[in-house]
């Protein structure tokens, strides 16, 4: 127990040792971190499931750019609590560059994608679906490659781990409470190691629920086209047949049509009278600088001349 002449150094002395030391059943107590990224179509629900994983009852707002917040779970009374890191990626596919910052070397071994689509939104599902998995999966790519170069035995472990969430013959949702809840056991899940569920929804005319490892291309079967339709289509993979088919059927907007264009700096939700008076100010300090930049370069190229 501490006493009450401990220094705020005591207590952290005495809360690392605790860590560190075996607990009561002679178990070394280990506190983990995990981190998850959530992306996919604006508006699409990602802050909603994050803050009813957290159990916050907040207001949700659009997500600015690349947003984070935490959460800590004890795994049982009277024990450290694990750390879930929680990175929420705005702007549906307007901010790729972004990606690389969440997800690193430090943290690959514990970290966890959750791409949530709209599905009322076809016309925008697959190019945002792809732009987004194509981004993603190209970075984690670098850092695999680089750390099977500094540490291959972390880089085989991380492949062998991927590996086992399949199954051996291995080839979307709404807001209703019971999806809101499946939703909640798995990012429970991978953000505190609960145990992992094992619920899955694949019938189309509901919502679906299929985490990972869980769904493969033979049990979908073939795409809903004749068979001279699917003649004509050239595709080298299921997977590409099936987005053809999708394609045919709810023609996809283009990359450029889903970039955001709006400037955050305009929006009124994020006003501060103090700060957007300095930028004001800078703003006219650049065009005054381009200015005279521009009347020197000017003046150089008379005086060759």
């Amino acid at each position: 127990m501490p006493k009450a002449s401990d220094t705020l150094w005591d207590l952290a002395i005495a809360e690392v040792e605790k860590r560190e030391n075996p607990d009561d059943d002679g178990k070394r107590v280990e506190v983990w971190e995990k981190s998850i990224l959530f992306m996919g179509n604006k508006n699409g629900g990602k802050t909603t499931i994050i803050l009813r994983c957290l159990e916050r009852e907040e207001i949700s707002k659009p997500t600015l750019a690349l947003e984070y917040t935490f959460g800590r779970r004890a795994r049982r009374h009277n024990t450290p609590k694990d750390v879930a890191h929680f990175w929420e990626l705005g702007g549906g596919t307007s901010l790729l560059e972004l990606i690389r910052i969440p997800i690193s070397s430090n943290n690959i071994r514990s970290f966890a994608v959750v791409l949530v689509l709209d599905l009322s939104k076809p016309n925008e599902l697959w190019t945002t679906m792809e732009k987004l998995l194509q981004v993603t999966r190209n970075h984690v790519n670098k850092i695999l490659t680089k750390l099977e170069k500094t540490n291959p035995e972390v880089a085989t472990e991380i492949k062998q781990r991927m590996w086992n969430n399949l199954q051996r013959d291995h080839p979307f949702t709404s807001k209703s409470e019971a999806l809101l809840l499946k939703a909640r056991v798995l990012i429970n899940h991978l953000a505190f190691g609960y145990d992992k569920s094992k619920s899955v929804s694949v019938d189309h005319s509901k919502p679906l629920f299929i985490p990972a490892g869980l769904d493969s291309l033979s049990q979908i079967g073939p795409p809903p086209a004749s068979d001279s339709d699917i003649g004509k289509m050239r595709a080298n993979t299921p997977l590409e047949l099936w987005k053809k088919v999708f394609e045919k059927t709810f023609p996809p907007k283009s990359f450029c049509d889903l970039q955001d264009t709006k400037n955050p700096a305009q929006d009124l939700q994020y006003v501060e009278y103090e700060v957007d008076i300095m930028r004001a100010q800078k703003n006219q300090e650049l065009e005054q600088y381009k200015r005279n930049a521009s009347k020197s370069w000017k003046e150089m190229d008379l005086d060759s001349d």
